[in-house]
């Protein structure tokens, strides 16, 4: 992609927009009431005892969300980093996103990202850059809490991003336009179609900054496309495609301009096609992908950094329901990961290709009890054959519970395995101590987290649910490179031990046709004292008012003090950094104009509405009270 492409995009995008606006105005327009609960759409357990959170698209409008950090800032378990008002840098302290206390480990992660099913991060580093995962076009963002082998492999929790599909016959369309504080301009932009045999859908997004101090700029740039055509009432062939290009600059520490680190720079594209099938009582999907990307980090303190990375395979899941009550899930997946690494235009790693292949099997029944009363018992395996780690297994147990859909108790086990990547030899070549042991990245072992869960959902009457859950996460072999007298010589190793326990609670309810509200809080005990992004108590809460044309909606979020910054592979390394408490309130207030079309308003959304000082990194103070104001425009 280049430099020119982003704005092409917007410029046709727009373009395409107004030809279908001009044709709407010859047509009757009806107004399309949504209303959403704030802050999260709902928490999910499958029929294996497993807890997601999904956060929707109303959710991410009212949130005046920009990117995946400032949409899931608010979610319970899920603390983020971020320190410019557009863009991460990185991926890393300059816009993160961790889950119950995972996801801190650089290079590599404990947690991964995915579009519509399929891995998409910066497969050198072994970590997610969020600037590769645009919000806008999504239909939903899952947030997978612990392993779950049964949906997802190679690691301890997952964040995936469903694309927006066309639900109803006929073309739809929106363009949001907004503008405010430090010269931010955000524009989206997205038109679906559906007709007699296929369905189409593509989404346009550009956001920029000044930011709020000096070079705390930033620049987002994407385009999804995505489709289906159905062969006959069973068949369907799809394809997907995202681009982005994006550019972030680091302002360094408030008041020491020498410690800015220049600039970051992503791009990547993702592709994928796939075959799906739907026969009552079974359904399938496969999927072929390739995605690949760049990181570039201009660092006038130090080397420029040129990182590119190619991950490519297969996703094969298929359902069944064979019997009464009963459900089969089945799979296969597949990857290939290779990169490479230039320091100041020198190459410094390249040449190693890692291949995971990972069949999976799980089974649920459920069995009817007196009084309406359902008992689910369910059990699977993950298998893992890995190109340089060997075989290893995930297994995952579950019970639920439920008396209909007014409570549900349920309990699950699972595994969790996350292989070193192409990180561990990367960093097995470039730290000039493993030089001694150059293959020693290859004697590692998977790391591993034990995982158990109990939960609660009652929900007394329509509108309302209290959803509870009690979670315990062992975790092991972490890998790291150690020195003696920890390890004969400097080398890759398997070190350390720690358990995360917690407690998630949140509270969902409308009220009335006016008035929705939610509540939740998450408390964190680590046996890692210095576990980054892990606070010991987080509360977030939110609120919906409608009436009429008008809807406010507010958001607020109140953390206790929490270390930051990554925890790095080296053993011993020391992690000091912290930053304090802090709450936070924002405001969104929306007026709709059906001359608009049927979801066409204006809007002005307030951030930091009391002008805390607060921070996600020490030195790296977030922007004060700020604002935009903008348009929406639908078909």
């Amino acid at each position: 992609m280049n430099t020119t492409a982003p704005c092409r995009m917007t410029l046709v995008a727009s373009a395409a927009w107004l030809a279908f606006a001009a044709h709407a105005q010859t047509t009757e327009l009806q107004r399309v009431e949504v209303t959403g609960t704030p802050i999260i759409e709902s928490n999910r357990t499958d029929a294996f005892g497993s807890l997601s959170t999904e956060i929707g698209e109303s959710q991410v409008r009212e949130l005046n969300a920009i990117d995946l950090s400032s949409a899931l800032r608010r979610t319970p378990g899920v603390t983020v980093s971020r320190f410019n008002p557009v863009g991460s840098f990185g991926g890393d302290e300059g816009g993160a996103v961790y889950v119950r206390g995972l996801g801190a480990s650089r290079p590599g992660s404990e947690i991964k990202t995915y579009v519509d099913g399929i891995p998409f991060y910066m497969g050198v580093w072994n970590h997610a850059l969020l600037d590769l995962l645009p919000i806008g076009g999504m239909e939903r963002i899952t947030v997978y809490k612990g392993p779950q082998p049964q949906t997802f492999g190679n690691t301890f929790a997952a964040i995936d991003l469903t694309p927006r599909r066309a639900r109803q016959d006929g073309v739809a369309g929106n363009l949001r336009v907004s503008a405010g504080s430090f010269s931010t301009l955000v524009e989206q932009a997205d038109v679906s179609v559906r007709a007699s045999g296929g369905e189409f859908t593509i989404a346009q997004g550009h956001a920029r900054s000044n930011g709020h101090r000096d070079d705390a700029d930033g620049k987002l740039d994407n385009l999804m496309a995505r489709g289906s055509v159905r062969l006959n009432p069973q068949w369907s062939v799809g394809a997907l495609l995202i681009g982005a290009d994006n550019k972030v600059s680091d302002p360094g520490l408030e008041g020491d301009p020498a410690s800015k680190t220049g600039t970051f720079n992503t791009r990547g594209t993702l592709g994928s096609v796939s075959l799906a099938h739907d026969h009552g009582h079974w359904q399938g999907r496969v999927q072929l992908y390739d995605n690949r990307g760049t990181g570039h980090w201009d660092n006038p303190t130090a080397a420029v950094v040129h990182s590119n990375f190619q991950l490519s395979g297969l996703r094969w899941r298929e359902t069944a329901q064979p019997w009464t009550g009963g459900e089969l899930v089945a799979g296969l997946d597949i990857d290939h990961m290779q990169g490479s690494v230039a320091f100041n235009g020198f190459t410094a790693f390249d040449g190693v290709s890692l291949r995971l292949t990972s069949p999976h099997a799980a089974i649920a029944h459920t069995l009817d009890l007196s009084a309406g009363w359902t008992l689910t018992p369910s059990a699977g395996v993950r298998l893992y054959r890995h190109n340089v780690y060997g075989n290893s297994s995930a297994p995952h147990a579950g019970l639920v519970l439920a008396q209909g859909d007014a409570l549900a108790l349920r309990m699950n086990a699972s595994r969790g395995l996350n292989h070193p990547g192409l990180d561990a030899a990367l960093l097995n070549a470039i730290v000039p101590p493993l030089a001694g042991a150059p293959e020693s990245w290859r004697s590692l072992k998977p790391e591993q987290m034990d995982h158990v869960e109990l939960g609660a959902r009652w929900s007394p009457a329509r509108g309302k649910s209290l959803d509870v859950s009690a979670f315990s996460d062992s975790l092991k072999n972490r890998y790291v490179f150690a020195f003696p007298p920890a390890v004969a010589l400097p080398s890759f190793t398997n070190l350390g031990d720690y358990r995360v326990r917690g407690l998630e609670a949140t509270w969902q309810q409308q009220w009335n046709t006016a008035w929705s509200s939610f509540a939740g809080v998450t408390l964190l005990d680590s046996t890692l004292a210095d576990l980054p992004y892990a606070p010991k108590r987080a509360l977030a809460a939110g609120i919906t008012w409608r009436d009429g044309a008008w809807r406010v909606s507010g958001d607020a979020q109140a953390q206790s003090a929490m270390f930051v910054l990554n925890k790095a592979r080296a053993d011993g390394a020391p992690n000091t950094a912290q930053v304090g408490g802090f709450a936070v309130l924002n405001l969104r207030a929306a007026y709709a104009l059906p001359v608009l079309g049927p979801r066409g308003e204006v809007f002005v959304a307030l951030e930091n509405l009391a002008d805390r000082r607060y921070a996600y990194r020490p030195g790296y103070p977030m922007p004060g009270r700020s604002g935009q104001v903008g348009i929406n425009f639908s078909l």
